[in-house]
């Protein structure tokens, strides 16, 4: 029997009492699993091993992750970021790099890279936000850039030295789920759930050592500059270099945030 299983309230509040036995007893868990967030295999009769509900609108999907990678909890995402997470659950969601979302309001679209970046000697898990043209602000049509503006309105903070990391920013998070990048999530309005900022129309595939380091620290690093700033980058070294610039010439702005569902270290 799966003793090694964690089903928390707020999962059994969804699932109900019943489903919830079923799964600590071992009649509904699975006999192994490849962890939802790091995506090594996992035994629930020797791992502490965590459930954890991904709730769409119409949907709910229920994997299961290390406890020391996630705890267990209750995920609301959107119902086409739900799909996008079964299919990376299931194997059906092809391996491949990055597919940039419009930005709400549709005035340009966000590139996003992973990365890692060293600071203080230590590897932390980066995403690099540059839009592909200039962003307007909303009800405008000027053609000014108002990225980083916007993003200092939300709680970014200018970056004059990449080697010191970015200070936390509430209320945001980054969705990992099969080990895949899905959305970087911003408050709601009004005091609602959280949305998506940023959302892969296909799952970012991640490094093995991004999603170590991120496993280790639970937060990424969100670095974000102006269409121009930073471009593709080959290396981690060139990446860093380029941040680097940007933040020499004012145009770099970062935050950090923990995974999705977590409070982050």
């Amino acid at each position: 029997m799966p003793r090694m299983l964690d089903v928390s309230d707020e999962v059994r509040a969804e699932i109900g009492d019943e489903e919830a036995e079923r799964l600590l007893t071992g009649d509904d868990a699975p006999r192994s699993y490849d962890c939802t967030s790091c995506r090594t295999p996992g035994d629930p009769e020797t791992d502490r091993t965590s459930t954890v509900l991904f709730v769409g609108e119409e949907t709910a999907v229920l994997a299961f992750a290390h406890a020391g990678c996630i705890p267990s909890q209750v995920v609301t995402v959107s119902e086409e970021q739900l799909q996008g997470a079964v299919r990376s659950i299931t194997g059906d969601s092809p391996a491949g790099g990055e597919s940039p979302q419009n930005v709400p309001g549709g005035q340009a679209v966000l590139g996003i890279t992973s990365g890692l970046i060293l600071i203080g000697g230590e590897l932390h898990p980066a995403l690099v936000v540059e839009p592909t043209a200039p962003i307007a602000r909303p009800g405008t049509t000027g053609p000014g850039d108002d990225f980083l503006p916007l993003l200092i309105e939300q709680g970014f903070i200018p970056v004059t030295d990449t080697a010191e990391p970015p200070t936390p920013l509430a209320g945001w998070s980054v969705l990992l789920a099969a080990g895949q990048l899905h959305a970087v999530l911003q408050p709601g309005t009004e005091g609602g759930g959280q949305v998506a900022w940023w959302q892969a129309h296909q799952a970012l595939s991640v490094t093995d050592g991004w999603r170590a380091a991120v496993n280790k620290t639970q937060r990424v690093l969100i670095y974000a500059a102006p269409v121009g700033s930073i471009g593709q980058q080959p290396r981690e070294d060139l990446l860093r270099d380029a941040l680097d610039k940007a933040a020499a010439a004012g145009k770099l702005v970062a935050a950090s945030m923990p995974l999705a569902g977590t409070s982050g270290a």
